[in-house]
């Protein structure tokens, strides 16, 4: 398949020239080469490359991509791009539109988890509502975090500050402790999103809100592997997950 017609559909796919975002989303890096196979992974790097190459993948397609505003291209990025040219790799970003998807997003995929219904997005972040908030059956944090652990194989902290019983939730992959004030406008019983935050867990205190951090890594798994299955439903192309956790 052509380079271009693969990440023309993926522009559309996922909006990704209307989502304002810190982010250069979209191909970073171009090759000539033909699309037969296709990596998806979390973080642009040296070691995702090399397993991407291993596998025999001509494209890459990441959360966090390499380019973020403007960046000489020296150190640490330039060795990145060098592997990629001399390897004749293409990569491709998709950062807030795949948070945000609603069908192969990061946060679609933890609704989907827990299985959140009536589900309405919240969370304002450069323009654009990120992440998920819905209802659940009545259950509690603990039940909540035997359905996360079984499918994050992560190790996942659980704040038990709130209601015994949850049945409304809020959701936001990654690093979205900064937004609990959100969650809590919106009345949830629960928050979880990824990365810890130590600011986020008094004002779950006082707040009286459950909170759990689920891992800003195995939270952003969910929508790369999500999308690689639709690209093999979509276009018969074969698609490997390169798992490089971080452990955060």
């Amino acid at each position: 398949m052509k380079l271009f017609e693969l990440t023309g559909y993926l522009d559309d796919y996922l909006m990704v020239p209307h989502i304002p975002d810190s982010s250069l989303n979209g191909l970073q890096i171009e090759t000539d080469r033909e699309i037969t196979k296709i990596a998806t992974a979390v973080d642009a790097t040296i070691e995702t490359f090399k397993r991407a190459n291993e596998n025999n993948a001509e494209l890459i397609i990441v959360h966090h991509g390499l380019f973020w505003g403007k960046a000489p291209i020296r150190g640490p990025l330039y060795r990145r791009v060098r592997y990629l040219i001399e390897n004749r790799l293409s990569l491709y970003a998709a950062h807030l539109p795949l948070d945000m998807h609603e069908e192969v997003g990061n946060n679609a995929e933890l609704a989907k988890i827990l299985g959140i219904r009536n589900i309405q997005p919240f969370l304002r972040y450069k323009g654009s509502l990120i992440g998920l908030f819905g209802e659940i059956d009545a259950i509690d944090i603990h039940g909540i975090t035997e359905l996360l652990e079984d499918q994050l194989r992560s190790d996942i902290k659980v704040f038990p500050l709130g209601k015994h019983k949850i049945t409304k939730v809020a959701i936001c992959s990654g690093d979205g402790g900064q937004d609990l004030d959100q969650a809590i406008e919106k009345g949830a019983d629960l928050y979880l999103t990824g990365e810890t935050s130590h600011e986020a867990l008094t004002l779950a205190k006082d707040a009286g809100i459950n909170l759990i951090f689920a891992g800003h890594y195995s939270t952003e798994t969910l929508g790369p592997k999500a999308l690689g299955k639709h690209i093999e439903t979509k276009f018969g192309l074969p698609t490997v997950f390169i798992d490089v956790p971080t452990g955060l």
